[in-house]
């Protein structure tokens, strides 16, 4: 789970931080520090796993790089 790339960015509209792993789409969470709403992700980011392993579902690599477009 550590390779995954994480991005993180402030929204005006919400008034929080948003941090996503653009590999694991969707999974994303927010919080009122970007440090927050990393803790918060990588919570999320284990049960998205955890719900692809249990439906047999492939598990994505690791491929996002930031200031790329994920890879196709």
């Amino acid at each position: 789970m550590n390779t995954y790339a994480i991005v993180v960015t402030w929204s005006d509209e919400d008034g929080v931080w948003i941090a996503e792993a653009p590999d694991l789409d969707p999974c994303a969470a927010h919080g009122p520090t970007p440090e927050a709403a990393v803790a918060e992700l990588r919570v999320a980011m284990q049960a998205w796993l955890a719900v692809a392993r249990e439906s047999g579902l492939p598990i994505p690599p690791a491929r996002y790089r930031p200031g790329t477009a994920a890879a196709e």
